[in-house]
């Protein structure tokens, strides 16, 4: 698969196809505990994120497919054996068409385009670092597509876990997708499903997440999860420093009147 983690599409014994990333992916190892952390939680606020599982590769398997490889520059090693970060494709090859880019024309063929707003918040709140990734797909006889959104590895900074926030990070590239943001009520009711998450629902998302994958270190991701429940309440404030930014992201944004008293 494409992608700076090296992930590899494979078929796993209870019928469905994920896209596989390995402990030792040129990213960092902690990109894996990223991915299944941030979709758990993405899942708790009613996000389009893909199914995440964990998924053990085999020595025997990886010994056999020639093409289950790292590769960084002209040398490639073997992908790491053992526990793996799985997240479900979209679709089967048969099912239908998935595409990475839809030209502006096509957007209002996506039928839950409004979910670029709740991500957005999403991503503050996480302090994703990349550039924000979506599919859009549609099974053969659907007029409309629907929006996933895909790798979260750069979520909490990659391997770094802090926070370093910037306007312009975490944002999907075009403007069209915040076409429809008008104004705060845009972004429910995932804002506010963020700003008040149960601390508690977030201390078990994190301890699925396999010890190997953060080096083993429960100071580190207390660390991260004690930061992000802190940061609930900044969202409002990191996505507004994102609409003053000088790429203009939400050109129909409409600033609701307060009313006076007589």
């Amino acid at each position: 698969m494409r992608g700076g983690a090296q992930s590899h599409l494979m078929y796993a014994d209870d019928g469905h196809y994920y896209v596989v990333k390995f402990q030792n992916n040129p990213q960092h190892v902690r990109v894996l505990a990223n991915e299944l952390l941030a979709n758990r939680i993405a899942e708790r606020i009613g996000l389009p994120v893909p199914v995440t599982e964990l998924i053990e590769v085999s020595s025997w398997l990886i010994e056999n497919s020639p093409e289950l490889r790292i590769r960084t520059g002209s040398a490639s090693v073997l992908c790491q054996p053992g526990l793996a970060l799985a997240s479900r494709f979209v679709l089967g090859p048969l099912e239908g068409t998935v595409f990475d880019y839809l030209p502006a024309s096509a957007l209002d063929r996506v039928r839950n385009l409004n979910a670029f707003a709740g991500m957005l918040a999403f991503d503050k709140w996480t302090c994703n670092t990349n550039g924000r990734q979506a599919v859009f797909w549609k099974k053969t006889y659907d007029k409309k597509y629907t929006l996933t959104f895909i790798d979260q590895g750069y979520c909490f900074n990659a391997g770094e876990w802090n926070y370093p926030d910037s306007p312009l990070r975490g944002v999907y590239p075009r403007n069209e997708a915040y076409a429809e943001v008008q104004g705060w009520e845009s972004f429910e009711p995932w804002l506010s499903r963020i700003e008040n998450a149960d601390p508690q629902m977030l201390w078990e998302a994190a301890e699925n997440v396999p010890p190997e994958w953060y080096g083993s270190s429960i100071t580190d991701l207390e660390n991260l999860i004690e930061q992000l429940i802190g940061r609930r309440s900044r969202v409002r404030e990191l996505v507004e420093a994102f609409r003053l930014s000088s790429r203009d992201p939400f050109p129909n944004w409409k600033e609701t009147a307060v009313a006076s008293g007589t």
